[in-house]
């Protein structure tokens, strides 16, 4: 039996707006693209290799997309262990897509990962592949919202 208060913006299971959608994976992109873009600015400046700059981008693009969703619940009055929980599950999907796709993007275009912070190259990969994560992100955001996952977790504590 579902014991969550009735909250009308919520959709009933089984559907999601491609508005919801699209609010859900902007706010994850949001964090993604901050932890990512300091990932990468601060790899790429010390001049260190494709690989630690990579999983420092990946890791700071986890932890900014966690702790977006962390504060929103924080504020609704969720304690910080069930906050941290309802990160954990809204998030974790949709930011491991969207990194998934990110750094596919920026790995597979030819000299992006050797280009520096002040090459256009560095930048539009880097944004190019943002902009391809959130259209695959999207559906696997409606998805999962339709089905009670993902986003539809917070909207349960607003």
């Amino acid at each position: 039996m579902d014991h969550t208060p009735h909250h009308p913006e919520r959709h009933p299971r089984g559907t999601a707006s491609w508005g919801t959608a699209v609010k859900a994976t902007l706010h994850c992109l949001t964090g993604c693209a901050i932890g990512e873009v300091l990932g990468m600015v601060i790899g790429t400046a010390l001049a260190w290799g494709d690989v630690p700059t990579m999983v420092l981008a990946i890791v700071l693009a986890f932890l900014f997309g966690y702790s977006f969703t962390l504060f929103a619940v924080l504020r609704a009055g969720l304690g910080l262990k069930a906050a941290i929980k309802v990160a954990l599950a809204a998030d974790t999907a949709s930011i491991a897509v969207m990194e998934l796709v990110d750094n596919a993007i920026i790995a597979l275009t030819p000299g992006a990962l050797e280009a520096h912070l002040t090459d256009g190259l560095f930048w539009s990969a880097l944004l190019g592949g943002f902009a391809v994560a959130f259209l695959i992100t999207t559906p696997v955001n409606k998805w999962m919202i339709g089905r009670g996952k993902g986003h539809a977790v917070v909207h349960a504590h607003h």
